[in-house]
């Protein structure tokens, strides 16, 4: 049966933990890899959060894959990831990718304004 993106976002909701700004920091501090899955227009046109690596929502897949030459190596199954986007729909959406992908500690920060509003810094 095909899903709706509801369903898709409740999915994703219940497998990625949504964590705020300075829960996010405490794991960055820890290794944790800050991700931003925003498309690169978005990023030239608000900036991202300070220290964050980026790769597309749409790329992910591919970057994720390490049997994949396109592999990121800042991904990794022993690192946590922090996800964030421009309002946390995708990166509760990309989040869930990972899990499925077999990556264990994945976290949704929300958008970038929740990175802002929570003191996080911008570049």
């Amino acid at each position: 049966m095909p899903l709706t993106v509801s369903q898709m976002m409740e999915a994703a909701n219940a497998v990625v933990a949504r964590i705020d700004t300075n829960g996010a920091k405490d794991l960055i501090g820890q290794g944790a890899l800050l991700l931003d899955v925003r498309d690169a227009i978005e990023l030239q046109q608000t900036g991202r959060a300070k220290g964050a690596h980026h790769i597309p929502r749409g790329m992910l897949e591919f970057r994720a894959d390490d049997s994949l030459q396109s592999h990121d190596p800042e991904l990794r199954k022993d690192r946590a990831i922090v996800l964030y986007c421009a309002a946390g729909s995708r990166a509760a959406l990309a989040g869930k990718l990972l899990k499925d992908m077999g990556y264990e500690q994945v976290y949704n920060v929300g958008g970038l304004p929740d990175w802002i509003n929570g003191g996080g810094e911008v570049t």
